[in-house]
């Protein structure tokens, strides 16, 4: 695949063995169906199949990769194919209509990786987005076909065994360098892969054995292995009993303390790191200094991967290891207690994220908590079904709020949040913290009922229980409601009250920051500037001492108005720049949609009415995600009014429109790269120069006011 060529394919690190007749079988069947499913049983080498044969197509708008293995909530399907596809998306839309909306007009590739036991789900989201996105296509790989209409089924073998030899050969060149299929292995090597039915991951994990083995030793040992699982379950197909004989050998293989982790180690879903492996699959045969070498073990059998990425170095099992693991830990008695353990290790990270998050370390606790979402969803998948455990998951809920608001993960956010106060978790400071972080995601989502709902309830649950903290938030965000809804005198009086609860109870982070953010909008929306730049001016300071980025991005927001109204058209534009490109880093869609409209303006006010026109076609490509645009706010909405009516004025409406649809056409990336002047085909990357007076590169006296409505 082209470097340049969007989506998410993995890169191959290792080499790719054989397949040539499957590759250009299945390119064929790609040609001439939409939706190609690869079936067989665990280990045989699908996925990588799948990866490689997506690699050589070249779509228009991409090949990207969904892995599903690691979900266990049918519900999530949906959300799981939004984030593989790079969508964040704010609003309280069911996110099949937003995958629709996306791939409406895309010609794409979409592969879908470990759906089996989701099969339901995943078949119902298929059929759907294939009925309503004519240039999108599936390749599916799993252990049964979805079974929908349209399907073409590419069943997948072994590997015969002159391409298994060859692919023992290259792995073992990895764990011991010097060892060659020469004629005195090429023997017993095809024997063994023979003897191992040239399922890929059964010769993978033997060629991991060469360390301690000769291909002869491991030949002489492959009897007794067999037989210890063949034909335990007479209603298994022979080719399960088989995949369970390669993972079971392995198994066995093992000393007692590395099948103990390799059992523990199934808690895990997606990565995984040292440290949570150490506090979580340490004790009762297993002491916490032993497990990097047990661990190290593993690795060497690859058992399992290591992986490096945002968050540093990883551990994966694979699927099928690890559902093997899984069934040990069952038939030991220990999953509950591991689960849970797995539970308060997540919960005590999102704790020390949630803390962490007003500090130098924001952009590493997005990154940790990125990588860590699918061993979040599973803590929170367990309180939320595990009987008396509820107030753990509304507390854990909403500890994660920076990251369902700050990372644009609203609709996620929203879902577990929902989910977690439908049960009576018996602890009112829990379900307090949860109902303030659900009123916050709804009014962001522009959802004024559900908002006012929780908010209230958090309120009145403050009074009862005499919680002060719950309190300030709550009416920290009625009074985020209020500025949104345009009723600023009850907007200012409630923030300025939130902000005085903060200030007796020594409350001091990003939320409290925010807080005096909006009230410095909602004063700059009555005609006080000076008031909320001195506002602003206090955050940027307070931001700059203990390192919080992303509030700060808000600040520069509301600065960058006020310089730009005051006619200091260089430094707005600085000001501007600075905060979207922070939104974009943290993934704040709806900070990054306020900065474009407002740079929308001020390029229409430096006399480009065809660029701010592009720029504000991309905002209008980012709203449907975040919610109602600008919230359908009247003094929010100036500026885009403002600038709307400028470059009609200039282009006349058929010019205008057609430059609204070639910024619509705009991805995230390249409408912000664009944004701060660094996008593909704009030369106006030179700052313009500053001029002297007020309303020099500003607004012309009378045009828009602060304080004034659109």
């Amino acid at each position: 695949m082209r470097p340049s060529q969007p989506g998410s394919l993995p890169l191959e690190l290792n080499a790719f063995v054989g397949r040539t007749g499957e590759l250009a079988e299945l390119a064929a069947a790609l040609e001439t169906g939409r939706l190609v499913t690869i079936t067989g049983v665990g280990g045989v080498g699908k996925s990588r199949l799948a990866v490689r044969a997506a690699g050589r197509r070249r779509p228009r708008d991409g090949a990207w990769l969904v892995d599903l293995a690691p979900l266990r909530d049918a519900d999530l399907v949906e959300y799981a194919v939004a984030e593989a596809l790079g969508l964040t998306d704010h609003t309280s839309r069911p996110p099949r209509q937003v995958l629709r909306e996306h791939l409406a007009e895309r010609e794409l590739l979409l592969v879908v990786d470990g759906f089996e036991h989701l099969v339901d789900a995943c078949a119902s989201l298929v059929r759907e987005l294939l009925v309503h996105s004519p240039g999108l296509r599936v390749l599916a790989a799993g252990r049964r076909p979805l079974e929908t209409e349209g399907e073409r089924l590419l069943p997948l073998a072994p590997l015969p065994p002159e391409e298994a030899a060859e692919l023992f050969a290259d792995r073992a060149a990895a764990c011991v360098p010097r060892f060659t299929l020469d004629d005195g292995s090429r023997e017993d090597v095809l024997e063994l892969c023979r003897r191992l039915d040239g399922i890929p991951l059964a010769v993978e994990l033997a060629a991991g054995r060469l360390r301690v083995l000769s291909p002869a030793q491991l030949v002489s040992r492959l009897d007794d292995r067999f037989r210890l699982l063949t034909g335990v379950r007479r209603d298994v197909p022979p080719r399960h009993q088989t995949l369970r004989t390669a993972i079971g050998w392995s198994h066995e293989l093992c000393a007692p303390r590395e099948r103990l982790l390799w059992s523990r180690l199934s808690v895990f879903a997606g990565q995984f790191d040292l440290e949570a492996v150490e506090y979580i699959c340490a004790g009762e045969g297993l002491h916490a200094d032993e497990i990097i070498d047990v661990l190290d073990e593993l690795l060497a059998q690859c058992v399992v991967n290591r992986e490096e990425g945002p968050a540093g170095v990883r551990y994966r099992m694979l699927d099928t290891v690890r559902a093997y693991g899984a069934q040990w830990l069952e038939a030991a008695g220990e999953a509950t207690r591991l689960r849970r353990r797995h539970r308060d290790w997540y919960m005590g990270l999102a704790t020390w994220c949630e803390v962490d998050w007003f500090s130098p370390r924001q952009a590493e606790v997005a990154a940790l908590v990125d990588a860590e979402l699918p061993n979040v969803r599973a803590a929170l998948e367990f309180c939320l079904t595990e009987r008396g455990e509820a107030h753990l998951g509304q507390y854990l809920a909403g500890t994660l709020w920076f990251y369902w608001v700050g990372c644009g993960r609203l609709a996620e956010g929203r879902h577990w949040l929902d989910r977690a106060l439908e049960l009576e978790g018996g602890h009112e400071h829990a379900r307090l913290k949860a109902l303030w972080v659900l009123g916050y995601v709804a009014v962001l989502q522009g959802d004024t009922v559900a908002a006012l709902a929780a908010l209230h309830e958090c309120r009145d649950g403050a009074e009862r229980s005499g919680s002060a903290v719950a309190a300030a938030y709550a009416e920290h965000r009625i009074g985020c409601l209020a500025l949104v809804t345009d009723d600023l005198p009850r907007a200012e009086r409630l923030l300025r009250s939130a902000l005085e609860r903060y200030q007796e109870i020594g409350e001091l982070n990003s939320n409290v920051l925010m807080g005096r953010v909006e009230l410095a909008m909602a004063l700059a929306f009555r005609g006080d500037l000076a008031g909320a730049v001195e506002l602003c001016e206090d955050v940027r300071r307070v931001c700059e001492d203990h390192g919080e980025r992303w509030a700060l991005a808000y600040a520069l927001y509301v600065l960058g108005f006020a310089a730009w109204t005051h006619g200091e058209a260089e430094e707005a534009r600085a000001l501007l720049a600075e905060s979207l490109d922070l939104d974009h880093r943290f993934h704040d869609l709806l900070g990054t949609v306020l900065s474009l409209e407002l740079l929308a303006l001020f390029t229409a006010a430096e006399g480009d009415p065809t660029e701010a026109a592009v720029l504000q076609g991309a905002a209008s490509r980012i709203w449907p995600s975040v919610g109602l645009p600008l919230f359908g706010s009247g003094y929010f909405g100036g500026p885009h009014a403002l600038c709307e009516q400028r470059a009609r004025a200039a282009l006349g409406d058929e010019r205008y429109e057609e430059c609204l649809r070639a910024g619509a056409a705009l991805g995230l990336d390249a409408a912000v790269a664009r944004a701060l002047r660094r996008g593909p085909g704009n030369e106006r990357t030179r700052r313009l120069p500053r001029r002297e007076g007020r309303g020099g590169d500003g607004l012309k006296q009378g045009e828009l006011r602060p304080g004034q409505r659109a």
